[in-house]
């Protein structure tokens, strides 16, 4: 175990980052093999999320040019998920904005999970859609779903200055409710907010109490009109150091790259792979993501595999 102060200086960039990179390399391919693990998100609901965290492009209260629409039809959410079956996509994740849908949305997503889960029973089904009850998991797990994803954002010592209309606690209730029902928990964060080294370690020994199958990380893509739209807080280098650290202390845990990827870790984010065992391919929320065909050829460079199947 590597003591607390010396991540501290690795998160701060008082030490260097490449031979934690190899140590992290070991014990991801110890636990892990070298296979990566791909997922796909669909943003079945866009926009006018009530709302304030300081990074989110969907925010009501922020003027951006995110895409604003209600729950796509039912075609076009079929359609999404073919193409991530066709892709050799592993996971098909189902994401909403705002703090909780309708009663009658949740209940058209109900039907579509089923109807997916019938029609490709080899895909892993997983939601995000806001702060959900027992109940609610309940069905989703019965509909077919596999894994709920709801992230903490951040420590809970900086939340207050990142969200001031949801609270923390509430976000870590659900992800605890996730785990009671007996669905697979996706629970991670995003960084480069302006969190210092002791709150990124804050986060990661919360998640380790946690104990989620999988652990998102988010790297800040700053978005015109937000209030984080100047934040410049992440190097290529400090985002390689975050990924080490969560692997140290969660080396069973999946660690999957997600959104900002590319404009953080720029001509080093195959290294990212390292530590991390799983990502996020496609297109994000509301930036654009890489070429299948590219992020195939990166994990075949380093060595590793997938099922991504790219024409």
């Amino acid at each position: 175990m590597i003591p607390y102060e010396e991540l501290k200086a690795l998160l701060e960039g008082r030490l260097s980052v490449w031979p934690y990179l190899e140590e992290a390399r070991r014990l991801r391919e110890a636990h892990f093999g070298r296979r990566v693990e791909t997922c796909a998100i669909l943003n079945a609901k866009s926009g006018r999320c009530p709302s304030d965290c300081a990074f989110c492009a969907q925010s009501v209260k922020y003027r951006t040019k995110a895409p604003v629409y209600p729950l796509l039809s039912k075609e076009k959410i079929l359609a999404a998920a073919q193409e991530a079956v066709q892709n050799g996509i592993d996971r098909f994740s189902l994401v909403t904005s705002g703090i909780k849908l309708s009663k009658s949305e949740f209940n058209r997503l109900l039907n579509l999970l089923a109807e997916m889960k019938d029609r490709w029973p080899q895909l892993k089904l997983c939601a995000s859609l806001g702060q959900l009850g027992l109940a609610e998991l309940e069905a989703l797990k019965e509909a077919g779903l596999s894994r709920y994803h709801h992230n903490l954002e951040t420590a809970e010592s900086f939340y207050p200055r990142i969200c001031s209309t949801q609270s923390w606690r509430d976000r870590l209730r659900t992800a605890e409710k996730v785990k009671e029902v007996g669905l697979s928990l996706c629970c991670g964060g995003i960084f480069g907010l302006g969190e210092r080294a002791t709150e990124i370690l804050e986060l990661a020994h919360t998640l380790v109490a946690l104990a989620p199958d999988s652990v998102p990380v988010n790297f800040l893509h700053p978005i015109p009109g937000t209030p984080l739209e100047g934040a410049r807080h992440l190097s290529p280098l400090k985002c390689l150091a975050i990924l080490c650290v969560l692997r140290f202390l969660l080396p069973h845990t999946e660690i999957r790259l997600c959104g900002g990827r590319e404009y953080n870790l720029r001509d080093l984010q195959a290294l990212a792979l390292l530590p991390a065992n799983a990502l996020m391919v496609g297109h994000y929320l509301t930036t654009r993501g890489r070429l299948l065909a590219h992020d195939r050829q990166m994990i075949e460079d380093l060595g590793y595999f997938s099922n991504l199947m790219v024409s």
